[in-house]
């Protein structure tokens, strides 16, 4: 590795002034070359904040920029699928965040996009790329030893932690019609896989799962591979989902709940007839936080606790280095458009009870 990354931003809001831009800015194997928003006080403000050479009036022209190698795309998530079928055909490695797209309708067509040799096209799943739960890959038991698997979203949404830790530029210079539009074209796309009629309880529910839950259930997949169906699910208000996906001779339950008390309770737990895999993950939202696995043994006689962490390294650093790894050296990156295309299709079996 010669020389830096030279990176696009698209996209300035939270999650980038929170994650991308300050771990950007720290790894001298990337280069922020330039940027793109619908604010401009807000192109302007990370502009000087990072000394950013280039700020681009729009999305189009960024992607177009010669001089870049890589586009980061971390616009709300309607806007997804059209920057990511476009920066695909500008040959570009691309990250962009989580969910790909709203829907596996959107995302069918873009795999069909041509890539040229070496492009990477990477998803930000942060939690796949955690040293614990990369360790409770490593030791996880045979399937057919599994008795039960625990997922849960257990938490209080951003904005809490986010004002006792951060700072963050909210920009006042975006028009309230583009505001609309945009919250237009979300409930439009999440009733093309709802449905015309779809109660907003049931869309909403639909959004946690493309936002929220991906992580986990993006996660059980790496673990446990594909289930065979969606056994149940349902939704309450919108924000307590609860799903049980077949694994045959198991079940893995996901439990998601939004509310208000001040924790953050996310992790996976995988039992066996004498052994129990805990895994824990706190907000990320509040920078190197603790991550651990515990794992607890059990015979006839004896029983102990062996404890893995905690480990403080941010899992999107990891999650950038193994993307300059795919770009760099080759190496197969294991959060690709096709793994994304999974989950859109569990959302949308998970969806469809939500209905009944």
């Amino acid at each position: 590795m010669t020389q830096a990354l030279k990176v696009g931003l698209i996209g300035l809001g939270e999650v980038a002034q929170l994650m991308h831009l300050p771990l950007l800015a720290d790894d001298q194997h990337f280069s922020i070359a330039a940027i793109t928003d619908v604010s401009p006080s807000l192109v302007e403000h990370i502009a000087r904040r990072y000394g950013v050479p280039t700020r681009h009036d729009n999305a189009a022209a960024l992607i177009a920029d010669p001089r870049l190698d890589a586009v980061f795309i971390l616009t709300p998530d309607h806007l997804h699928a059209d920057l990511l079928a476009e920066a695909i055909r500008s040959g570009k490695h691309v990250f962009i965040e989580k969910p790909a797209c709203l829907t596996a309708d959107q995302l069918r067509p873009i795999l069909d996009i041509p890539q040229r040799p070496g492009q990477v096209v990477f998803v930000g799943y942060m939690r796949r790329f955690s040293r614990p739960f990369l360790e409770l890959k490593n030791r996880l038991p045979a399937l057919d030893t599994i008795r039960h698997v625990r997922i849960r979203d257990i938490i209080r949404e951003a904005p809490f932690f986010v004002a006792q830790t951060r700072n963050v530029f909210r920009p006042d210079d975006v028009s309230p019609d583009l505001i609309a539009a945009g919250r237009a074209r979300t409930q439009a796309i999440l009733r093309s896989v709802m449905g015309e009629d779809c109660p907003p309880d049931a869309l909403r529910a639909y959004q946690v799962l493309t936002g929220l839950s991906s992580h986990s259930i993006s996660a059980m997949r790496d673990l446990l591979g594909l289930p065979r169906q969606v056994r149940y699910a349902t939704q309450h208000d919108g924000e307590t989902v609860i799903a049980l996906f077949d694994y045959g001779h198991f079940t893995a339950l996901y439990e998601a709940v939004i509310d208000d008390v001040s924790r953050f309770d996310a992790g996976i737990e995988v039992l066996t007839q004498s052994q129990h895999f805990k895994l824990n993950y706190d907000t990320p939202y509040i920078r190197n936080l603790p991550t651990r696995l515990e794992i607890t043994s059990s015979t006839a006689t004896e029983t102990g606790t062996e404890v893995f962490g905690p480990v403080y390294e941010d899992p999107f650093r990891i999650e950038l280095g193994a993307f300059l790894d795919s770009v760099f050296n080759g190496t197969p990156n294991k959060t690709t458009l096709g793994d994304s295309l999974a989950d859109l299709e569990l959302f949308a079996e998970i969806g469809q009870h939500f209905r009944t």
